[in-house]
């Protein structure tokens, strides 16, 4: 160890300050549904394969958190048919993609917010960016984030990054993701657990969290 990180520990042991590892729910989570839209081959982006597996799983994930009263909420990227509102997005790799109107940008049929459920247009990557995220979550006085959808790599993470930097406690449910490529998916969910550890989960053990919830609230409703 350098001279310096050994100060660090003696001042932390000092000052009582420790990593600790946070439950997998702290207070009242809400569900965020990114953009697990239609999309395909025509979409305009790249993606790695697996989404006939990552669907399925998704769908159990929203069903739980409906069963135990658990917010959850939609977005979807649409960008105008003009492009005005890409800025910067068509510089890198991908294409024009997720154009209002466009097929592959509509919801996917089995991941469609109800009545009573929360639907959010987005532009940008981020769902915190330019939207009334944070004030719905404010509203439905969030603590635990629990996110999956595309890409992983972008998208979902730079969502977790602003949630995270807001002080949320973020959950990436890892196999209901799909990344620009498989390499990118991997570095993506590493570069989140490396922000908050327990971040990565999977959608079983996150199904089995809130059933217990819901199972809970029944009890407690005898």
């Amino acid at each position: 160890r350098t001279t310096a990180s050994r100060l660090y520990g003696s001042l932390s042991m000092l000052l009582g300050i420790r990593a600790v590892k946070q439950d997998m729910i702290v207070g009242r989570p809400v569900v965020i549904v990114v953009d697990m839209q239609k999309g395909g081959a025509d979409s305009g982006i790249p993606h790695m394969d697996g989404v006939e597996e990552r669907r399925p799983r998704a769908v159990k994930i929203v069903d739980a958190a409906r069963r135990a009263g658990i917010p959850v909420i939609f977005f979807q990227e649409v960008h105008r048919p003009s492009l005005i509102d890409f800025g910067r997005e068509l510089d890198g790799v991908e294409d024009v993609h997720c154009v209002d109107g466009w097929r592959s940008t509509e919801l996917a049929d089995e991941l469609r917010p109800r009545d009573d459920e929360y639907h959010i247009v987005k532009r940008r990557y981020s769902c915190f960016y330019g939207t009334e995220l944070e004030i719905l979550l404010r509203g439905l006085k969030a603590e635990t984030l629990i996110i999956f959808g595309g890409l992983t790599d972008v998208c979902v993470h730079y969502t977790f990054v602003d949630g995270h930097q807001r002080d949320y406690y973020m959950r990436v449910v890892e196999d209901c993701c799909g990344g620009s490529s498989l390499a990118r998916h991997a570095a993506s969910l590493d570069a989140m657990e490396y922000l908050q550890t327990g971040a990565r989960r999977g959608h079983q053990e996150i199904v089995a969290a809130f059933d217990a919830m819901a199972a809970a609230d029944r009890t407690a409703a005898e």
